[in-house]
């Protein structure tokens, strides 16, 4: 004789299928009777002027008002940002004159900056004070033109 194809585990799936279907019908039903006793339609939500979801409507004494010229739309130009100093300090955390490359850690960020011999104006070791200009390199930005302070 065969065996019969229907396994425990495939009957308890059903199971908590036809259960799920009929939670679902029961929340359905809930709701429409829940409408026919309370037909006040679709309820409102409002966002005050913190951003809060409130269910009473602004009020509208509170409301701003704005110029349409005012309002500046897109990326400011160029010309309007302050252009930052081109020349800035640091302090050399490694430097190795037979290789001829180093580091310099930036005193306002504290990021830190390859410098190659070829943009050294005073010879340096590690620990100098240093100014520095910033020029992009093949893998990020470089310290160029290096003068001990």
């Amino acid at each position: 004789m065969a065996k019969s194809q229907q396994t425990f585990n495939k009957l308890e799936k059903e199971k908590k299928r036809l259960k799920k279907r009929e939670d679902k019908i029961k929340k359905k039903n809930a709701r429409k009777a829940e409408a026919a006793e309370n037909p006040q339609g679709i309820q409102f939500a409002y966002v005050d002027f913190n951003g809060n979801l409130v269910d009473t409507p602004p009020d509208p004494e509170d409301k701003v008002e704005y110029e349409a010229e005012n309002i500046v739309l897109g990326v400011p130009k160029k010309e309007d940002l302050p252009e930052p100093d081109p020349i800035r300090k640091g302090k050399v955390s490694f430097y190795d004159p037979s290789k001829g490359f180093g580091f310099i850690i930036d005193a306002e960020d504290s990021e830190k900056y390859f410098c190659h011999v070829s943009g050294l104006i005073d010879e340096i070791i590690e620990n100098d004070k240093v100014q520095f200009e910033l020029e992009k390199g093949m893998k990020g930005l470089n310290a160029v033109r290096v003068k001990k302070i």
